[in-house]
């Protein structure tokens, strides 16, 4: 990476978290399940990818619900919000993010969210074998990475589901580098959100949806006074797709 293009994708100090917004981040923790992620290594592997303020830990439970018969590793965000046991920002256990505000925006959002994806496509070559489908799953800033992950790195991943995700908005040049040539993959997306989402903002959702309808192979659901969360309508529309498109067999 040359040094024009490194100083573009590294932007101004954040007032939330601590550093520069784009700052290169690393991977370091991962939850897996059963069999340490290999105990059916012929079914593609979910990359679990939680919101503001949460951990590794956050998404297990909605995987054996959704998923129960693959693989998941659920990975812990870079940036620290709060170790397990302090008490700075209010949250009760160990908290962290993929981003240096809960939720950036314009430029902020582009670099951020082009360092967070560097990291975790990183973090999957390093951990995942090449012959091994990957399918991210995330909630929140994990749904716009799971999203973003597309756009770095499209050809590594076989679908992708986003929950009460965003979109970051790419005018960061080299931040969204893969955008030019997705459309022509045709990836899975699952795209789902509550109607009553208090923290994105509709227009966004629409533009979301209305991105990924135009790059991919879109599923897309509103859910009736949903706020920012998940709900099990959502989760048993989640294992319809999934087993549509032959990725979590024998869900149904």
């Amino acid at each position: 990476m040359s040094d024009a293009i490194e100083g573009n994708l590294i932007g101004r100090e954040s007032n939330v978290v601590p550093g520069r917004f784009g700052d290169p981040l690393w991977v370091t923790h991962a939850q897996y399940s059963r069999g340490g992620g290999n105990a059916a290594p012929r079914r593609p592997l979910f990359l679990c990818l939680h919101g503001w303020g949460s951990n590794e830990a956050d998404l297990a439970d909605m995987m054996r619900y959704v998923a129960p018969y693959n693989d998941f590793a659920s990975l812990r965000a870079p940036l620290v919000l709060q170790e397990a046991g302090s008490g700075e920002f209010g949250f009760g256990q160990g908290a962290y993010s993929w981003f240096h505000d809960c939720v950036p925006s314009g430029d902020d959002l582009d670099r951020d969210a082009f360092a967070a994806a560097n990291a975790i496509d990183a973090w999957v070559a390093a951990n995942v074998p090449e012959d091994r489908t990957v399918v991210p799953i995330g909630f929140s800033q994990g749904g716009l990475l799971a999203i973003h992950l597309l756009r770095v790195h499209p050809e590594r991943y076989l679908a992708s589901v986003a929950l009460s995700g965003f979109l970051a908005p790419g005018h960061v040049a080299d931040t969204a580098p893969a955008d030019d040539r997705l459309a022509a993959l045709n990836i899975p997306v699952f795209y789902g959100y509550g109607d009553s989402d208090t923290v994105i903002p509709k227009p966004e959702i629409f533009a979301t949806a209305a991105w990924l309808d135009e790059h991919t192979f879109l599923t897309s659901r509103g859910y009736r006074g949903l706020d920012h969360a998940v709900s099990l309508d959502e989760f048993s529309d989640l294992r319809d797709w999934l087993a549509i498109h032959d990725i979590a067999p024998g869900v149904l």
